[in-house]
């Protein structure tokens, strides 16, 4: 009978370590969740960034074209008036 309280109590005692929580587990994956919206935030501030910067050069490459078209335009205001 002591046989059987022993090997009880063992398996009991295996049992109960087994469903202790790790801790280095749960701040590993605490640890994996604040990498990760790092990251997120990290990628969110760049792409504003790069969106920023190409509304900034279309823009400004907008501007371009409409001056060309105003230099050609005014071009052809001289030279419709010298043909005239």
């Amino acid at each position: 009978m002591k046989k059987v309280a022993i090997v009880t109590v063992a398996v009991l005692a295996l049992g109960i370590a087994a469903c202790k929580p790790n801790n280095a587990d749960n701040n590993s994956a605490n640890e994996t969740a604040v990498e990760n919206n790092a990251e997120y935030d990290v990628n969110a501030a760049t792409n504003d960034s790069v969106n920023a910067a190409d509304v900034a050069l279309n823009s400004a490459s907008n501007e371009v074209n409409a001056a060309g078209n105003a230099v050609s335009n005014a071009s052809n205001a001289v030279e419709n008036a010298t043909t005239n």
